[in-house]
């Protein structure tokens, strides 16, 4: 993953924070200068991180934009599935497979199952990885939460599990998570339901968004809308299953487990990276 990374995110989130605050008019140097940079440092720093000038990012960042991909990019999950999740699919460029926990052994609350965690750098802050044997269970980001409750918040899901502290088995597929070389299996450990809904959230492409309805009408239950909603906000795999990616159907962001700065810099680092 890219270096400093981290503390790029950090810059990155007091600029969203700013362009809040100072509407979406706001100068390269007035952005620069409430963060107490010059407009060369603050734009070649902004430009490493996401690849494209803070002008073009302040417009991904915008509730209109939120709009215009449902209403210009937004692609079903029956189309993505029908053409084999081929293209700009994360899912088809970064897992080989990915598996789920039986749901006999998801009632036992992993009860026999030996979870391995570390803390890692990632492009949107310090991040608490998770896996099993056969891949990633889940990745939390601590910028808006804080460690202590990212970490009671992962490995409360599965009270019964031994969780040993071991980042360097979980490295080379939190690499691949984070843009490098590889694969990063996944292993899912929820209910059924919630399995059907994070399935279908692996659908979605790369820069692309869905609604809560859409997930509900894929995983063939329309009316079941706030309960998808609820399997999204629980899924345990931030970004790589991409529950920041489901928006409500008026385009309003709604809500993000980690935080909606985290959310709205997911999506706007993905909108952009697809367009630079």
């Amino acid at each position: 993953m890219p270096e400093r990374s981290s503390y790029h995110f950090a810059v990155m989130r007091r600029a969203i924070d700013l362009v809040d605050e100072m509407g979406p008019q706001a100068q390269l140097s007035d952005i620069a200068r409430a963060m107490d940079m010059s407009p060369a440092h603050f734009q070649r720093l902004f430009s490493e991180w996401v690849g494209v000038s803070p002008k073009r990012y302040q417009q991904y960042l915008t509730l209109g934009h939120a709009k215009a991909l449902l209403r210009e990019r937004f692609t079903t999950l029956e189309t993505a599935h029908g053409v084999g999740l081929s293209g700009s699919s994360r899912l088809h460029d970064l897992f080989l497979r990915w598996e789920a926990m039986s749901p006999g052994d998801w009632a036992r609350a992993g009860e026999g199952l030996e979870i391995f965690w570390g803390w890692f750098e990632s492009p949107f802050g310090p991040a608490l990885v998770t896996g099993t044997e056969r891949g990633i269970c889940g990745i939390a980001f601590s910028a808006e939460a804080g460690e202590a409750a990212a970490f009671a918040d992962l490995t409360g899901r599965w009270p019964s599990a031994v969780f040993t502290e071991d980042p360097e088995r979980l490295r080379p597929w939190v690499l691949s998570a984070f843009g490098a070389e590889g694969a990063a299996p996944l292993f899912l450990i929820g209910a059924p339901f919630q399995i059907k809904v994070w399935e279908a959230l692996m659908r979605i492409p790369s820069g692309q968004v869905t609604t809560y309805s859409e997930i509900a009408q894929a995983i063939g239950h329309p009316k079941a809308v706030r309960a998808v909603g609820t399997a999204v906000g629980r899924n345990p795999v931030s970004f790589l299953i991409p529950c920041h990616r489901a928006l409500r159907k008026s385009g309003g962001l709604g809500g993000y487990h980690w935080g909606l700065p985290v959310k709205r810099a997911i999506l706007a680092w993905e909108a952009a990276r697809g367009e630079a």
